[in-house]
């Protein structure tokens, strides 16, 4: 949020408004204490929403903070061993919390429901109809066809897929899959699918028609002249 110039306390806030109800925190930067202050400010502006909250790449720092689960890439943990650690580490007492807060809870839509949540590289990761049964989860990037086969043989609760089209976000994105990869992700994967890259208001029907049952949103949440609580709010109305 730092490099945008963004107040991650504003920004938070701001998707608590608009109804985010799954928020992801990507630092890929900042150290392990930065980047649990910053957990500790998102889980301090969140207390009270029901907003799940999952670390991106560090299963060790989701612990400490007491988050609802990590998200991995290709070159992290396997999902089984983020797994392993989220769900052997965690304090008991911390899980039984999670469990009595969302028991049998399912996130109605057909966005995300993450309806909402938020790719902490500063976007939402907004997804649908995830069962809250399954636990502390673990999310799994794939590129390939070859990944998302090896993904959906895994313990990862949803499978993310992108690049689906040409994103400036991060310098070193792998090759566009298109809103044909997806429809091939969405063959090869009963998981929740979570669609990643370039995902602006303008094509974010299209890649939940083609497949995805969430879109992550990351720079297209930054508009000149609107607000990251208006922007997330249309988001929202249009993948319902």
């Amino acid at each position: 949020m730092g490099a945008r110039g963004v107040d991650a306390l504003r920004f938070v806030e701001e998707l608590k408004a608009a109804g985010v109800e799954l928020l992801q925190y990507r630092d890929k930067l900042g150290g392990p204490q930065e980047v649990l202050r910053n957990a500790a400010v998102i889980g301090e502006a969140m207390a009270g929403s029901g907003c799940r909250l999952i670390m991106n790449d560090r299963a060790d720092l989701a612990v400490l903070a007491g988050w609802d689960g990590v998200h991995v890439g290709q070159g992290d943990l396997l999902p089984e061993d983020a797994k392993a650690v989220v769900l052997r580490t965690m304090p008991t007492h911390r899980m039984k919390q999670r469990r009595d807060e969302w028991g049998t809870r399912i996130v109605p839509g057909s966005g995300l429901d993450f309806r909402s949540g938020l790719d902490f590289r500063s976007g939402l990761d907004f997804r649908s109809g995830l069962d809250f049964r399954s636990g502390l989860w673990v999310g799994v990037s794939t590129h390939t066809e070859e990944q998302v086969r090896v993904a959906d043989g895994s313990c990862a609760d949803y499978v993310a897929v992108g690049p689906v089209f040409a994103t400036g976000t991060k310098l070193d994105a792998e090759p566009v899959i298109g809103l044909e990869g997806v429809r091939r992700a969405r063959m090869l994967t009963k998981k929740s699918i979570v669609a990643i890259g370039g995902i602006t208001r303008a094509n974010a029907r299209s890649v939940i028609d083609a497949g995805a049952d969430s879109v992550a949103i990351i720079s297209a949440l930054f508009v000149e002249g609107e607000t990251v609580e208006k922007v997330a709010r249309d988001f929202l109305e249009i993948l319902r």
